[in-house]
């Protein structure tokens, strides 16, 4: 009998395996349009597949759908509560909205995202996409809302023990928030000496031609680089 049963549920199983690999393929070649539908249609079939509901809300992120988003992954984090992903991935749902609602509603959700990035990086002690969210989350917040410098740089120093780049970057971005464009010349060319990346190259660069506005400087520096690399 469980035999047959197979036999009979095969083609059903075949068929469902093949759109989820379309879909996944969709979704890594950026075409979100095209891979939701297949999704939506597999979450019908399998309700409670958290990857496909990671999927689905990805996908709602990548469209500026926050609300979707928040909703896929707040069912991931109440039905998987030591998983960091989902709260960081929550949060950052959450903090993309905020940018687009009023400042009044925009302060009421403050709790929510500070909860929920603070929850992660408890969860996950190397989690880095975490750290770097409160380390902007907390220099761009006002101080009467909860905004911390102390705060960003606790972060930012455990960004620096899990990765001298990100440590130093998330130190010359705190700088460059408070203007202090000298201190985050230092922090930007240790990441960079460190990196050597198209994304140490290019806070550096930017800092010599838009905040310094050194444009001598920042043409040295990408003769150098290009030179270099």
């Amino acid at each position: 009998m469980k035999q047959l049963l197979l036999f009979l549920l095969f083609p059903i199983l075949l068929w469902s395996q093949s759109d989820f690999e379309k879909a996944q393929k969709l979704f890594e070649q950026k075409k979100y349009a095209s891979a939701k539908p297949l999704f939506e249609s597999l979450l019908r079939q399998k309700p409670n597949d958290f990857k496909i509901t990671e999927y689905l809300g990805d996908i709602a992120g990548h469209q500026k759908q926050w609300d979707v988003a928040i909703d896929y992954y707040k069912k991931l984090k109440t039905r998987f509560p030591k998983h960091a992903d989902y709260y960081y991935k929550y949060g950052g749902a959450m903090g993309m909205k905020a940018k687009e609602v009023s400042k009044l509603q925009a302060i009421g959700m403050i709790d929510d995202i500070e909860t929920a990035f603070e929850t992660a990086a408890k969860l996950d002690t190397k989690h880095v996409e975490t750290r770097w969210a409160l380390v902007i989350l907390y220099v761009e917040l006002p101080g009467i809302v909860g905004g911390s410098e102390a705060k960003a740089q606790q972060y930012a120093d455990e960004l620096l023990q899990l990765s001298k780049v990100d440590g130093y970057l998330a130190k010359g971005y705190i700088d460059v928030y408070f203007k202090r464009y000298p201190k985050a010349e230092i922090n930007y060319k240790k990441a960079h000496e460190i990196g050597n990346s198209k994304t140490t190259f290019e806070k550096l660069y930017d800092l010599y031609l838009n905040k310094i506005k050194d444009r001598q400087k920042a043409e040295d520096f990408k003769k150098e680089y290009q030179k270099i690399g």
